[in-house]
């Protein structure tokens, strides 16, 4: 009985490890940009749920939409918003743990996020506050 349960139990462990790492490929920043640390941050901790080619992360795949955050690649954020929703689980709590990565660490992935976030946005228009 043993060796069942030490093959079950391996083979949890492997299911675990593919989850962690589940939609990460290349990252394609440069190792002396200064944002590269924030893009390995971003690929180990973001990669589950969040797209954005430099980090070479493909978000959720073929998981329920549920747990599939924005895709970075269409749309831009600033480091101010991408640290308010590092810190405090997106920007509606509802599906994002707080605090993903903390200090400085989720300073860096803020820097990554806002340089390279909305590579594939379309320029839309925004309202503005003149009368016609």
């Amino acid at each position: 009985m043993r060796p069942a349960f030490a093959t079950a139990l391996a083979a949890a462990a492997a299911i675990g490890l593919l989850a962690c790492g589940f939609g990460k490929q290349d990252i394609t920043v440069s190792k002396d940009d200064p944002t590269y640390n924030g893009a390995v941050l971003f690929a180990t901790h973001c990669s589950g749920c969040h797209t954005l080619s430099a980090a070479g992360t493909q978000g959720t795949g073929n998981r329920g939409e549920r747990t599939q955050g924005p895709n970075l690649d269409q749309r831009t954020e600033t480091y101010e918003d991408a640290l308010f929703a590092i810190q405090n689980g997106g920007f509606s709590g509802a599906i994002m743990p707080q605090n993903v990565v903390v200090g400085r660490e989720a300073e860096e992935v803020a820097r990554f996020v806002a340089k390279f976030a909305g590579s594939e946005a379309e320029e839309s228009e925004r309202p503005t506050n003149e009368s016609p």
